[in-house]
């Protein structure tokens, strides 16, 4: 079977295992009707093993088709669920240490994604409301440039693209909603259970699918699969 077509089917396969998951809630977004779901489990390791292109085009497919499926009413908070997870495929593919030269430089699209929490800094204190609650943003979104340092540790991976969503997702909710300082302010001690959550299902998903690919490809049920990620 041919690279093209490995990634086409395997890009098929997880999007029917991502849009199963997806419709099982695990928590509500506060200020919105929005949940949680175990697909932000299983999203961000898409690019894992279909790569930042096909694994971000799988991840918005199964979000889009959602939509569909189920008669969404497009709001503002549907159109924003849309893309932060979309930042944490490209976030956890792109820092794999596969993607690194031989002298531990790395590509150009590979770093810009360190930049996207520092814009979302900017951007979030620059708002008028975000300019009394700066420390909601300084607090967590410094987590994906440092996570950089460990980027071959599954676990701090994992950390740095769920936060790579969170500053993407925080920032769209304060400039589209407007939410007050109020809850701004009672939000950090819940972003940091959260997302320790997050990053332990995001690792542990990336595990338990990287042995069931491998046991059921040495089994001849599945074509072997190369992992972006380590």
């Amino acid at each position: 079977m041919s690279n093209i077509k490995k990634k086409l089917f395997f890009l098929a396969i997880f999007s029917i295992i991502g849009f199963i998951a997806l419709q099982i809630p695990f928590n509500q977004i506060l200020g919105s009707n929005i949940s949680f779901t175990l697909f932000d489990f299983l999203g961000p390791i898409a690019g894992a093993f279909l790569g930042p292109f096909y694994g971000i085009a799988s991840v918005f497919g199964v979000l889009l088709i959602n939509v569909f499926v189920k008669q969404t009413p497009i709001t503002t908070s549907v159109l924003i669920r849309l893309f932060p997870t979309l930042f944490a495929v490209f976030y956890f593919a792109a820092i794999s240490s596969k993607k690194y030269h031989g002298n531990g430089s790395t590509p150009l699209t590979t770093r810009w994604i360190l930049a996207v929490p520092i814009l979302c800094i900017i951007a979030f204190i620059a708002h008028p409301i975000g300019r009394y609650v700066p420390y909601y943003p300084l607090i967590f979104w410094w987590i994906p440039v440092a996570a950089y340092l460990k980027r071959d540790n599954l676990f701090i991976k994992s950390l740095g693209a769920t936060f790579t969503a969170h500053a993407v997702g925080s920032t769209a909710f304060l400039y589209a909603l407007n939410l007050p300082v109020a809850v701004w302010q009672s939000l950090p001690p819940i972003v940091a259970c959260e997302r320790l959550l997050f990053a332990t299902g995001i690792a542990a998903s990336y595990l338990v699918v990287k042995y069931a690919l491998e046991f059921l490809a040495s089994k001849k049920l599945l074509p072997k699969v190369e992992f972006v990620s380590s």
